[in-house]
């Protein structure tokens, strides 16, 4: 066969550039970006990691993706779709968007066309409102590209704030399966949830060569931003997955609680009984007895429906969604089996994006209090114990959606307020019959007030009797029945009513008006 110039089907004129046809070319093209190359191939097998369309067809309803700029690059050796595959697809029937790194390609690293179709994708979340699911693998900004990527008008910043204004209008869910490096790592963090895969996903923003050459410190990747570090140290990983089907499975079952924009509901589900029934026994009694929340969620929850955002991350608190009678509810609850349920610095940074993502997107919030306070100490004093509380206060007292407060057990100090306590219109503020509310509990009261009187006394038993009667009276003084009938909570609930009782009071908050004062912003605390 003779060679023609491109498109054309003449021979080739002297002097004129001679290439293949124009068929072969444009199919050897696509082929080239459709499955990875032999030494790809092993290096994702070495690394039990999938190929990048295999990840996208684990997350897309069968059949339903369609992709843009496949040809990116197609002219540059080595460089199929420039390193990124982008399109549109279904998960579960909802139309959504997707950019996924290819790791065989440059390790998934940027170059100018391959942020040109992320800037793309988001522009086109902007426009239509639609959800994106970043799957991110890549090594970062080539810079060898970096005058045409980085510092531009449509450059990597773009991507960043394009992602801010997208920040609490569409669902953005990430499944971090390999590095998210530099600049890049911001793409994870500005997403509503991040899924880090073990042993395979990282995220840093200087890698341990440069941190060892710029400021003298020898440190493993794991150590530095792997992915169980982030999930249970720093808090930017929200899940940790065992592999990429896991992720993407997580990805798939969170995606199923939140609706794809801030016009949307919530998804319903069918109805189901709880677990087990809530009975009295599952709360003990004493103040400073620990249990796991986590066994009264399954007995006031649908059965199988608790979805926990960050579980191993400030485990004295829990979030995360769960249905009640199919309807989706999302969850702030203490738990008292973790450092006794105390409030610390990462606990309260913890609850505050959880409660701003439930108010952003229109899920009713449901506190289970049992809660000592805030955590005391010139150790988190100096981590910032107090601007941590208020923005989590500030969180409280911004959300505008259905919201219902139980004192489980107690709720002391400042945690009152934290939990939505009755000066922050929770649609109800219910407790169980056992519950105390206090500035601080018997002991600690007790001790702080009479302390000098108490030590006067020499006599043991004298002085057992005289603080037994001292508890006696601060009892009488924050009892639960005294407080309901004073207004400061609306109702007192048995155990086994629980359940329907927060049902009722979610539905009659329906038709409550969002609307919030008008000003500029707020200025929470940092």
């Amino acid at each position: 066969m003779t060679d023609q110039p491109l498109g054309t089907g003449e021979p080739a004129r002297p002097g004129e550039p001679v290439r293949p046809n124009v068929a072969q070319e444009l199919a050897a093209a696509r082929e080239a970006t459709l499955r990875p190359t032999e030494k790809g191939a092993a290096k994702l097998a070495d690394q039990n990691k999938l190929y990048v369309r295999e990840r996208i067809a684990l997350l897309v309803d069968e059949g339903t993706f369609v992709e843009d700029g496949q040809l990116a690059n197609a002219l540059a050796d080595g460089l199929p779709a420039d390193g990124v595959v982008t399109g549109r697809g279904l998960v579960d029937g909802r139309p959504v968007l997707v950019v996924a790194n290819d790791p065989t390609v440059k390790a998934g690293s940027w170059g100018a066309r391959t942020v040109e179709k992320i800037v793309r994708v988001t522009e086109v979340a902007l426009r239509d409102e639609l959800p994106i699911f970043w799957l991110v693998d890549s090594a970062g900004a080539r810079i060898t590209d970096q005058v045409e990527l980085f510092p531009g008008r449509r450059g990597a910043g773009r991507i960043f704030a394009n992602q801010v204004a997208l920040s609490g209008k569409v669902a953005q869910i990430c499944c971090l399966f390999g590095p998210s490096a530099a600049g890049g790592a911001y793409i994870p963090s500005f997403c509503d949830l991040v899924i880090m895969v073990e042993s395979n996903a990282s995220m840093y923003l200087g890698s341990p060569r440069m941190a060892e050459m710029v400021v003298g410190e020898k440190v493993s990747l794991s150590e530095m931003g792997g992915a169980r570090m982030h999930t249970t140290v720093s808090g930017c990983g929200d899940l940790l997955a065992s592999d990429d089907e896991e992720a993407v499975e997580l990805a798939r079952e969170y995606f199923s609680y939140v609706p794809a924009t801030w016009r949307d509901q919530p998804p319903e589900f069918d109805a189901r009984p709880p677990a087990r029934p809530f009975t009295a026994e599952l709360v003990p009694a004493q103040d400073s007895a620990g249990y796991d929340m986590h066994v009264l969620l399954d007995a006031l929850l649908d059965a199988d429906s608790f979805f926990e955002v960050k579980p191993l991350y400030a485990a004295e608190l829990i979030v995360g969604f769960g249905c009640l009678e199919g309807q989706v509810v999302g969850i702030v609850a203490n738990n008292p089996a973790v450092r006794g349920g105390v409030l610390f610095v990462d606990s309260a940074d913890k609850a505050a994006r959880f409660i701003w993502l439930c108010d952003a997107f229109n899920v009713p919030l449901l506190y289970l209090a049992d809660v000592p306070g805030f955590m005391i100490g010139s150790e988190v004093e100096r981590q910032g114990i107090i601007r941590a509380g208020a923005k989590m206060i500030t969180a409280v007292a911004d959300a505008t959606v259905p919201t219902v407060s139980v004192i489980v057990r107690k709720a002391y100090g400042a945690g009152l307020y934290a939990m939505c306590g009755p000066g922050f219109s929770p649609d109800a503020c219910i407790a169980l019959p056992t519950a105390k509310i206090a500035v601080m509990g018997p002991e600690a009261a007790i001790n702080a007030v009479y302390y000098n009187r108490i030590a006067q006394i020499e006599d043991p038993q004298e002085r057992a009797a005289y603080v037994e009667r001292l508890r006696a009276e601060y009892e009488h003084d924050i009892d639960i029945l005294r407080l309901a009938a004073d207004l400061v909570i609306d109702a007192i609930v048995e155990p086994g009513d629980l359940r329907a009782e927060i049902v009722a009071r979610l539905a009659a908050a329906q038709t409550k008006d969002r609307r919030t004062p008008d000003k500029r912003r707020g200025v929470p605390p940092m």
